[in-house]
């Protein structure tokens, strides 16, 4: 039954022989050298590799900030190389959260007017903003901090905020780029916690960046990166 079903959808993501180049002649320079991934709905992946891997270039380009040198990216079936600019920013900001490590927080504003942005962005009314910002910061356990400033916050409740930001849109895919990088091994456990919470009880589907394996591990697949190649892409209790 599952079969039948993954067969008749397209996979949520499909990159196909997608590379990645930087300069040009002398000074160009391969971030990815033509990989092939598929991510399904609701999988929870890690893309590992040290740095300069084209992991994060990869994420770039799922999410829509970057588009490939050569080769195809489908979303949901479309092929977004040939989407324009605002097109491709429109789907951007209606099916990806995006959390990175510096948490990106506004620091002269409250936790609760951080997480309102991206609804600003939607034209969404007040009063519904600070109704949706409200539940995506009890999402994510901070119910009582919503005036509280990112200086007011520890590393771990900043990216809390950050999550709930990403969240405040019901994204159907969260992209995080090093999202334990700053934070000491407690706080990063708690926040791979609530991501996988997030991607069991929400069914979002969640791509993390990460150079740590204990991180990569709350993971359902890990993806390898060496030198803009995939070298492994395996589930877990598989052998890559």
């Amino acid at each position: 039954m599952v079969a039948d079903h993954e067969h008749s959808e397209p996979p949520l993501i499909r990159l196909e022989g997608v590379t990645k180049v930087y300069g040009t002649g002398e000074a160009a320079t391969y971030a990815l050298r033509g990989i092939d991934i598929r991510i399904g709905q609701g999988e929870f992946v890690a893309v590992m590799g040290s740095s300069g891997s084209g992991k994060s270039t990869c994420l770039n380009i799922v999410g829509c900030l970057d588009t490939p040198s050569s080769g195809s990216y489908l979303f949901r079936g479309t092929e977004v190389g040939k989407l324009t600019r605002n097109q491709r920013a429109l789907l951007r900001r209606q099916y990806f959260g995006f959390v990175f490590q510096g948490y990106n927080l506004l620091s002269r504003t409250s936790a609760l007017e951080n997480v309102e942005l991206p609804l600003i962005y939607r034209g969404v009314v007040r009063s519904k903003r600070r109704e949706l910002a409200g539940k995506a910061l009890a999402a994510v356990g901070l119910q009582g901090r919503e005036t509280h400033s990112p200086a007011e916050l520890s590393g771990g409740q900043q990216q809390r905020v950050a999550i709930a930001r990403a969240l405040v849109t019901e994204p159907d895919v969260l992209l995080a780029d090093e999202p334990t990088g700053n934070l000491d091994t407690a706080r990063s456990l708690e926040i791979m916690d609530l991501l996988t919470a997030l991607n069991r009880d929400r069914g979002i589907t969640i791509v993390i960046v990460t150079h740590e394996n204990e991180m990569a591990r709350y993971a359902d697949r890990i993806i390898n990166f060496v030198d803009g190649e995939v070298e492994s892409d395996a589930r877990h209790g598989e052998v890559a």
